[in-house]
Formats: structure tokens, sequence, C-alpha cells
């Protein structure tokens, strides 16, 4: 990435809108933590992460489950560094079985649901005994797929978000709190 993009996104932080504070996110992760234990706690579930936008969250997450679980990865998306989704492209399929497993999907963020009911589709067709979804961020907007997250986070107006895992033309997912891009950005 360039310089000029850098110093671009850094403008952009600048002038957004913090919609939840570091504490704010904490505090819903530690919820979520719970939320999670009480129904998958004893189904020795997998869980998934979708990258590169649920790293952050997972890694929060992860030290909070205290029961045994396997965990993976994949790689798909829609954004590649845009600001707009477009056509969903695979780069890797999870290395674990899913087939016979309570499998957890652990994302950023829900919009539109293309890409959500694209990795559902994808666990239940490799077999997977059940399919739960986790998003730190449900943004309220009009869904293209027919799909809800089983375990929410938080709730945010549609507007194009970054920080805790969410980026900004690649940048800024390291921001602690929830971000919202200004108009004038």
């Amino acid at each position: 990435m360039s310089d000029a993009l850098a110093a671009e996104a850094w403008a952009v932080y600048r002038a957004a809108e913090c919609l939840y504070d570091e504490a704010t996110v904490r505090a819903a992760v530690d919820r979520l933590a719970g939320e999670v234990t009480v129904a998958l706690g004893g189904s020795n579930p997998l869980l998934l992460c979708p990258m590169t936008g649920g790293v952050v969250l997972a890694g929060h997450l992860l030290p909070q489950l205290d029961f045994p679980l396997e965990f993976d990865y994949i790689h798909a998306t829609r954004y590649a560094g845009a600001l707009r989704g477009g056509e969903l492209t695979w780069k890797v399929t999870p290395t674990a079985e899913l087939a016979g497993r309570h499998v957890l999907i652990v994302d950023d963020v829900l919009d539109r649901g293309i890409t959500l009911a694209a990795l559902v589709d994808f666990c239940r067709r490799e077999g997977a005994a059940s399919v739960h979804s986790l998003v730190l961020v449900d943004k309220r907007c009009r869904r293209e797929a027919a799909i809800e997250a089983d375990f929410v986070g938080l709730s945010t107006p549609d507007r194009y978000l970054f920080g805790w895992g969410m980026d900004y033309k690649g940048y800024l997912r390291n921001v602690p709190g929830i971000y919202a891009v200004t108009e004038a950005s």
C-alpha cells in the first residue's frame, strides 16, 4: 500500500465518528463469550474465523471460551480493499473436517449478508451437524441474503465502518473502537 493511502486512512480516522469506544466493544465481546459458552460449551465446536475481518474479534473471544474447541479459518471476500462489495472470491477453505461438527462462524460485521450466507452454506455442504454465526456488528441495512446472525455484539446504522477488524481500504483494522466514516471523508 502506498504512503498516500496510509495518509488518506489517517485523515479518515481523524474525521470519523466513534460509534462504540473500546470499553463498550470489550463489554460486548464479554457478553458474547458468555452466550457462546452457554449455547455451545458442551459440543466441542469448531470456531471458524473468516479472514481478515474476523481475526481481531476471534483473538479477543477465544481466551474467554473456557471449554474444548477447535479453531480454523476460511478466507472468502467481497471487498478486497474496496469500499463496496463485489463478487465473492474464495481464497482458502478450512483444513479442519467440518462433517459432523458444530461450527461457529466468528466474523466482524453482518451487512448485506451475502458473505455470511455463503459461509453458512459452505459449512452445511461440507456436512456440519450445525452452523451458528457470531458477528461483532450487525448493520441495520437491507439484506441481500436471507440471513441473521445467531449471536450479535452491537448494532449500527448502515454506514461504512472500521476498527476492531473492519478496515478502510486495508487500513484501520487495529483501531480500538468502532468508527463510521463521515460524509466529508
